[in-house]
């Protein structure tokens, strides 16, 4: 198990290095998206810890669950949410119309990044949620739901 966690380590300091082509607040959002769709207590709960402390408030974490009745989204947020969403669907629906609003908002790097970012949350949620890693209590959000 060492030599798996410092793979796993190492992608995620490539993802979440300084030089990232996405913000940091929007890979957070992504990452705690795909917790969602996973159901992966564990990731929920370090995703949502993340994210709080990069937009500086718990409003985008509770309201994640329901993104696309929220107007606290922008249009590239919200693009990006519909592809994470389109990924992580098994099997996965990226369609034309899914990738022409990604187009919109991000150059094909950036689109190449956060393939990589949503494809190893994804990687990561499910092999967390699979050996059923509880919940740290990192990010308690009493009296929310789906958050």
């Amino acid at each position: 198990m060492p030599r798996l966690f410092w793979l796993v380590a190492l992608f995620v300091g490539y993802l979440e290095r300084k030089k990232a082509r996405l913000e940091p607040v929007l890979r957070a959002l992504l990452m705690t998206r795909i917790s969602q769709q996973c159901d992966c207590a564990f990731c929920i709960d370090a995703n949502s810890l993340r994210l709080a402390q990069r937009c500086g408030a718990m409003d985008k974490v509770l309201a994640l669950s329901d993104w696309q009745s929220s107007a606290l989204f922008t249009p590239a947020e919200r693009a990006a949410l519909e592809y994470a969403d389109a990924m992580t669907a098994t099997p996965p629906r990226v369609d034309d119309v899914v990738k022409n609003s990604l187009h919109c908002h991000f150059n094909d790097e950036q689109i190449t990044e956060m393939t990589a970012l949503v494809a190893f949350q994804n990687l990561s949620a499910r092999f967390n949620a699979a050996l059923e890693i509880p919940s740290q209590g990192l990010c308690a959000m009493e009296g929310h739901k789906d958050a």
